[in-house]
């Protein structure tokens, strides 16, 4: 089960909007979505989460690039709203590098030449991503959140926690 809502503040704080990221197919989609919420430029954050494996948070300050922070990659990786925010340059590779499996070097029925068949060695060892957070961990610093306590939240709580610290747990409640 997931969870995305927008956190945008105002002058009179925090207003909270669940949404819908169906739609949303790149990073540049949910940056445009979150500047929406926003007319001022102010700062908005997207929260999304799955349930008790991950969950990340997207800053859009006005016009500037987002800036991503993702609890737990490889969590993240086995999902749609996961895969949006894993960019390249979030997982420290080349932009449009491809590092999936040559599929035309495979030997589809499962075997390579000296191999058994129940050798799990898994294809594609350089696509993988690390059980552990990526991106901006210092993204909520100046909003009272510091890299050390964003690191160290677990998911089944973390967009609360967050929301508590920045004095929107109550907008963030309305919406969930």
């Amino acid at each position: 089960m997931y969870f995305a809502a927008l956190l945008a503040r105002t002058e009179d704080g925090w207003e909270a909007s669940d949404t819908e990221l169906d739609d949303v197919e790149t990073l540049s989609d949910l940056a445009d979505l979150a500047r929406e919420a926003s007319p001022d430029e102010d700062t908005v954050l997207v929260l999304i989460e799955q349930e008790d494996s991950w969950f990340g948070v997207v800053r859009v300050d006005g016009e500037d690039d987002p800036r991503i922070y993702v609890s737990d990659a490889a969590a993240a990786r086995r999902s749609a709203y996961g895969e949006l925010l894993l960019t390249d340059e979030l997982l420290g590779r080349e932009p449009g590098a491809d590092n999936g499996p040559d599929l035309d070097a495979l030997d589809l029925d499962g075997t390579e030449d000296g191999e058994s068949e129940d050798d799990d060695e898994e294809v594609g060892a350089a696509d993988a991503v690390p059980h552990s957070p990526v991106g901006d961990s210092g993204i909520l610093d100046d909003l009272g959140i510091s890299e050390k306590e964003l690191r160290s939240l677990d998911a089944d709580d973390a967009l609360g926690t967050i929301a508590e610290a920045l004095g929107a747990s109550e907008v963030l409640e309305t919406v969930r």
